[in-house]
């Protein structure tokens, strides 16, 4: 019962690290794969950066002349280092089909066709619609599979192909499916229509900013080519060398909402730590106090030993042993306690998770030093009895 009670604290903070860094693992490399589908090579040119953090920062970059199809143009013409220049612009819809609808939805106008490759998206059923059927308007589109699901009774991605969809109060006829990308925190990849750009600017206009999307052939010409995009659009607002305070265009990758991820897992990091290390100095004090008290009851067995010639070092290896085997025990229990508690989470509210060795090495391994450090003092004062004094013990 001792033991079991020295176990806790240790118990306790390994536990709380295998199961917060199990979770935040698998977030880790879902965030890294959802934000990474456009992959290395895809830079952005928007009016206003993806994340903005502030009202003040949202009238600064709602000033800014909006980036136009004739940007997108001069891109394409003068860049030569860009492989693929695409536009796209989002409208939130309510979409119908007969007595169902889906709120808050998104209507993607893109052009060229190439776009679906720059947003990698793949098609699971159907196709995209031609050149010539984007360039004429045609109210068509390319739906995520939230459409197929939500809209119309769970019938599969092929039945739906041919039928249509009301956008805005108009007919839009399906001819693709996408492959599903799930969600992340909450929020459907899947709850989107693809539509022709041309189509997309007779329902909604053409007087709002567009975003502009360049693919480069190779990660390694990703900085060339975003100095010459740099460049181009800088030259058409009139901006000489040397006005850097606000270029009138925000030039991005995925990697803003990478970075923006790593901040605010840091800080469940840092805070997990503490926890984590408050417990193993608690078990720590507590495996500290239950070998001086074993080293007192022990007294007369240290003196028979040390009397049958064993050295202050064998008696120092065999507490310091005995510390170590405790904590080890406690951070075994540990580890598992803290994927249990993780797959749990997990399966309670949806997080992946992603399980590593080296994580229950490491719960192993921290719980052992710390039964090093906790068991040094009680060791050394066992080691350093008199073997006189030991056999008149009690």
């Amino acid at each position: 019962m001792r033991t079991a009670l020295t176990l806790v604290g240790i118990v306790v903070g390994v536990a709380a690290v295998i199961a917060v860094v199990t979770i935040i693992q698998g977030l880790d490399n879902k965030v890294a794969n959802t934000f990474s589908s456009q992959g290395s090579t895809v830079f952005t040119i928007s009016k206003r950066p993806q994340i903005i953090r502030s009202r003040e920062e949202f009238i600064k970059f709602n000033k800014r002349k909006d980036v136009t199809d004739e940007d997108a143009e001069a891109i394409t013409r003068l860049c030569t280092s860009c492989w693929r220049v695409g536009v796209a612009a989002n409208a939130r819809e309510t979409i119908k089909q007969g007595d169902q609808q889906m709120e808050n939805f998104t209507v993607r106008g893109v052009t060229p066709i190439t776009m679906f490759d720059i947003d990698g998206r793949t098609i699971d059923v159907g196709r995209i619609w031609t050149e010539e059927e984007g360039d004429s308007g045609r109210e068509i589109c390319v739906v995520g599979s939230d459409v197929v699901t939500n809209l119309f009774g769970g019938a599969s991605a092929d039945q739906v192909l041919g039928r249509e969809i009301k956008v805005a109060g108009r007919p839009f006829q399906i001819v693709g499916v996408l492959e599903s990308l799930g969600s992340i925190f909450g929020a459907s990849r899947d709850s989107v229509a693809y539509i022709p750009y041309s189509t997309y600017q007779k329902l909604y206009g053409a007087r709002d900013s567009i975003v502009v999307m360049i693919q480069v052939p190779a990660a390694e010409q990703l900085e060339s080519a975003q100095d010459q995009v740099r460049t181009i659009m800088r030259n058409r607002r009139g901006l000489t060398f040397g006005e850097v305070e606000d270029e009138g265009f925000s030039l991005e990758t995925q990697d803003v909402f990478l970075d923006l991820y790593g901040k605010a897992t840091s800080n469940i990091y840092i805070v997990t730590i503490a926890v984590a290390a408050i417990s193993l100095v608690v078990g720590g004090i507590v495996v500290m106090n239950i070998m001086l008290v074993s080293v007192t009851e022990r007294t007369k067995e240290i003196g028979i030993r040390k009397a049958l010639g064993a050295r202050r070092k064998d008696i120092l290896t065999q507490f310091l042993i005995e510390a170590v085997a405790v904590t080890a025990i406690g951070g075994g229990i540990g580890v598992l306690t803290g994927f249990g508690l993780a797959y749990l989470i997990a399966a309670l509210i949806g997080f992946p998770l992603l399980m590593s060795v080296g994580s229950a090495v490491l719960g192993v391994g921290v719980s052992s030093l710390v039964g090093i450090v906790s068991g040094l003092w009680p060791a050394w004062r066992a080691a350093r009895l008199d073997p006189i004094e030991a056999l008149r013990a009690e």
